[in-house]
């Protein structure tokens, strides 16, 4: 699945080795090439502009046009080229309500920004992941061979990203992962092209096992997917949690993940813990909910979690009317309601775009567009010089929507993480609002492991 931000491409014409063209009466520039495509960028409704064809490059204002236009072309310097972002992420799946909220904000900020990095045309190719590694990596490749991105990013799962960094780095490309923080890149496997907008995977679960610990809650019952993510995050809280754990499920995961929670609901009930922690991300985590709350669990066992309870889950969960959910808490870098005059035109925008608060992905994915604009523009648009691009990324010279953050030795973020809890706002839809900050300037628990 392709999507191309602000517009569509078109299969336009392809040239024989001989140079002998088919398809629209252009000329071929040189022999060899192979399909070549035709990029539109949509104004309106009845204009167009920016047309890319192989190396020729064409600018023109039409009216009432879309197909089966003569245009004229001319030739083009390389800076005239438009920077190329490969965005993978899930946009097949029941993962793809993850996947079309980093979609959505992805192409919020390339409106705020006008389609534009460092004088230059931009666009953002996204392709589906499956929600699985080799699906991802498959699109991986093709973004790097066929498209030849200057940038990657997104990258929901650790799993899936872990599967395709290699051929990035290896291609010499730089990688902004916008949500997946996986141990094994923050540590000994950090690399000088790897930057990550999101977190390391088990920063919030310390944060939280730090709040736990200042509410005094004596044991845990912990239930996570069993996939890289999941095992971060657990492995995090039990570093940090003082308490007892009183037992520990790791789910099934992946295109075919395990939804009935029944039996391991009944486990935590019988377990004696104190309450129950969770990580299930997406429709996992809406699952988990309905049953916690209509199972009577959440009668006796808070519940505390991360990446479960965010803008995309609770309108569900409100229109189910599962008002248990309410006062319920976790920790993130992140809230709709930060108080920074980035976060509120995001989220205002967002709301008037989608009907719906931007959850803490949409934040990510956001940032991330931002972060790649403020290198690109630091060095004039000219990608040639790596080293440059490279340390205009180090400087995170942009208007994070977390506010003040930068990078630390390992190029993951060194951020404060707060602790959030779901409220109605004044309109009664339910959203989330920081209760206080637990942790400041958060530098991940790999970072030291890091020797670039």
């Amino acid at each position: 699945m392709r999507h191309v931000s602000k517009g569509r491409r078109i299969h336009g014409y392809s040239c024989s080795r001989s140079g002998k063209k088919r398809g629209l009466s252009l000329p071929c520039p040189q022999t060899g090439w192979k399909r070549p495509e035709l990029s539109v960028e949509r104004v309106s409704n009845k204009s167009l502009r920016t047309y890319e064809l192989g190396d020729l490059y064409v600018r023109k204002s039409l009216i009432a046009v879309l197909l089966g236009t003569v245009v004229t072309a001319s030739p083009a310097l390389a800076q005239d080229d438009p920077i190329k972002i490969g965005f993978v992420t899930s946009l097949t799946t029941p993962a793809a309500v993850i996947g079309f909220e980093m979609k959505n904000a992805a192409e919020l900020a390339m409106e705020h920004i006008g389609g534009e990095m460092g004088g230059r045309k931009a666009e953002i190719i996204f392709e589906d992941d499956g929600f699985t590694p080799a699906t991802g990596k498959q699109s991986t490749d093709k973004l790097l061979k066929q498209d030849k991105v200057d940038f990657m990013t997104g990258f929901i799962w650790s799993h899936v990203l872990l599967a395709s960094s290699k051929a990035i780095l290896d291609n010499g490309t730089f990688l902004i992962s916008a949500n997946a923080g996986p141990s094994q890149l923050a540590g000994k496997g950090c690399h000088k092209n790897f930057f990550n907008v999101s977190w390391q995977n088990g920063q919030p679960a310390e944060a939280m096992g730090a709040v736990l610990n200042q509410m005094g809650v004596k044991s845990l019952y912990l239930m996570a997917p069993n996939y890289a993510s999941g095992k971060d995050q657990t492995g995090a809280l039990e570093g940090a949690y003082n308490g007892e754990i009183k037992g520990k499920d790791m789910t099934k995961w992946g295109a075919d993940a395990q939804l009935d929670f029944s039996a391991e609901l009944a486990k935590a009930k019988a377990s004696g813990a104190e309450a129950i922690w969770i990580f299930y991300p997406g429709k996992a985590g809406n699952a988990f909910i309905q049953q916690y709350v209509q199972s009577g669990v959440a009668d006796t066992m808070p519940l505390y979690s991360v990446f479960t309870l965010d803008s995309i889950s609770l309108p569900k969960l409100q229109d189910a009317g599962l008002t248990g959910v309410l006062g319920a808490r976790e920790t993130l870098q992140w809230s709709p309601d930060m108080d920074n005059p980035a976060t509120k035109k995001f989220v205002a925008d967002y709301k008037a775009k989608h009907g719906a608060y931007p959850s803490y992905y949409a934040q990510q994915a956001y940032d991330a567009i931002m972060l790649i604009k403020s290198a690109v523009d630091a060095v004039g648009g000219d990608l040639s010089d790596q080293d440059a691009v490279r340390a205009a990324l180090e400087k995170a010279d942009f208007d994070s929507l977390r506010g003040d953050f930068k990078f630390g030795n390992n190029h993951f973020p060194i951020q404060d993480f707060y602790l959030r809890e779901v409220v109605a706002d004044e309109d009664g839809r339910w959203t989330t609002k920081i209760v206080s900050k637990v942790t400041e300037d958060a530098v991940d628990s790999y970072a030291s492991e890091c020797k670039m």
